[in-house]
This record gives structure tokens, sequence and C-alpha cells, in this order.
């Protein structure tokens, strides 16, 4: 008689993503991964490790740099990159903009988030991608709810939620006409809450960003917003010291902290378990409308 072993939430899950990615190095010719330096992009690369190694990635790690990146998330892109070894493709939305391909907002609060779909696309036509990886889930914004785990992007980039394709018993469909590509998410079913507890059973190690730490900040719409050379103060603005950390890591322009003392993971996973706001409730750019994350996702966003 033979036992079989249960596997546990975690381990379900992480099975599922590995054989997303060996799904995608199966059935596309020039896949990428689209890596960030935040937590999701890294879990990612950690589950890439487990379903290629000893072999090199099938693909290369590709960051759209908007330049209002944080400093230690750039450093961490780095230092990850040269540890495990991979290649790491870097475009940049200033390039974008000096070429007179993207607009840059003016006032206060400047963002490149929307404009970095410009360097993105410019980036997939460049080196052929059909398909890019991406860290989304579905329990972050009720726009990446409606998101399939092979999402199909038209010759334009642009998104359809009334055409996506069924997905029946973890049946993928990579199949596309020629100019179009497919944005993957093989991390679709997980929360934030695995996510962190994944990265506590794996010792997966992240930027200082979202530990506490101390900060120079201002309050924008009632929320804190990290002090840096990329905003405009004014005399209105008063300038604070706060212990805070990062539960999402975009731009400076448009992520704000929260006030915390959590400096462990073991204090995170308390902190978000007893959270009643959403890990993207500090992403000011998804309060721009109610449908922000759509509009830009219909417009070639990742």
């Amino acid at each position: 008689m033979t036992t079989r072993t249960r596997l546990s939430h975690l381990q379900q899950l992480e099975a599922e993503s590995i054989y997303i990615l060996r799904e995608v190095a199966a059935q596309f010719e020039r896949p990428a991964l689209l890596f960030s330096g935040g937590k999701d992009s890294i879990t990612l690369v950690h589950l890439a490790l487990k379903a290629f190694r000893p072999g090199k990635f099938p693909f290369p790690l590709v960051h759209i740099d908007t330049g209002h990146n944080f400093p230690e998330a750039l450093q961490f892109r780095d230092d990850l990159a040269n540890r495990i070894g991979e290649k790491l493709i870097v475009r940049y939305v200033q390039d974008s903009i000096d070429q007179g391909k993207a607009v840059e907002e003016k006032g206060k609060f400047p963002s490149r988030n929307a404009i970095q779909t410009v360097t993105l696309l410019d980036t997939i036509a460049e080196f052929k991608f059909d398909a890019c990886i991406g860290g989304a889930r579905r329990d972050e914004e009720k726009a990446r709810a409606k998101e399939r785990v092979f999402s199909v992007r038209d010759e334009f980039g642009s998104w359809d939620p009334k055409l996506q394709r069924p997905e029946l018993w973890n049946i993928y469909n990579g199949k596309i006409h020629v100019g179009e590509n497919v944005r993957v998410f093989p991390i679709s079913n997980w929360t934030e809450l695995d996510v962190w507890e994944y990265i506590r059973s794996e010792n997966i190690p992240l930027p200082s960003l979202y530990f506490s730490h101390k900060r120079q900040i201002v309050w924008r719409e009632n929320v804190v917003f990290p002090v840096s050379e990329f905003v405009t103060l004014d005399s209105s603005d008063k300038v604070e010291e706060k212990t805070v950390r990062f539960r999402t890591v975009g731009d400076m322009t448009c992520t704000a902290a929260v006030e915390s003392e959590a400096n462990s993971l073991d204090d995170i996973i308390r902190e978000i378990q007893t959270s009643r706001t959403t890990e993207r409730g500090s992403r000011l750019d998804d309060k721009r409308s109610e449908a922000a994350m759509e509009e830009r996702k219909r417009g070639g966003y990742f």
C-alpha cells in the first residue's frame, strides 16, 4: 500500500507556478521575465531557479527603468542578476522621452507610470518577445482579477478583457498570430499573504524597503509619501521623519509608505493578517480613476 503525501497550500501554489514557467519555455520562442526588484518579481526569479536549475533560464530578465525608481530596488536588481548569473536587459523611459515618443507629466508629483508602456512595447518589438512573464496577482486589483494566466495582447500591445481565452484544467493556449504577444502571470492565484509566507519559508532575500526604516516623508492624500528628488515640495508641505516600510514598490512618485515597526518577516506577516487596507491602496497611480489600472492595461501596461 502506497502512502500519498499531501502538498501544503504553498507547495501547491509553487508547483502550479513552476508548471506555468515550464509551459512558457515549451510554447514560446522568445519569452522574457519582467523584473522590477519588487517582492513579486523576486519571487518569480526564485521560482524560475527551481524550475530550470541547474540549467540557465530560457529567458532574460527585463527591467523598464522609469528613472524614478528607488535606489535600493535598483541595487538589489543588479546584485541579484550578478548572483544568479542571468542576463539582465534594461531599457529606459528617459530614452523614450528624449526621442519624443513619450511626454512626461508636469506638476508636483509627475508620474512616469503610464508612459513606461511606450518603452515596454518598444522593448518587446526590439527583441521580438512573444511572451512577457509578470508578477501580477488577481487579488491586487479588480482589473487584475479579470486576467487569465496566459493573457493575449494584440499587435498594438492592447488588452481586451472580453477576448480572454478559457483556461480549463490548467491547459494554457500559447498560440498567437504574428505581432501578438502574451503576458504570463504564474502567481495569479497567490495572495499577498501567500507571497510573504513563501518568502519566509524559502528565506528569499528582499530589498530593505520592505522592512521598517526611518525616512523623510510628507502627507499626500492622507497617506505617507516619501520625499525624493522627483517631487517638488512647496511651503505647504511639512517634511517629517517617520518609521515606515513599503508594502509594494513602484516609482518614488506614486508609491506611498505605511507607518510600521515591522522589521522581520514574522512581523510583516502578522501586520498583513490584521490589515484592513489592500496592498495597492498605497499606489496612488491606481487612484486616478475608478478604472485606472484597466485603462493602462488596455494601452499595453504590464
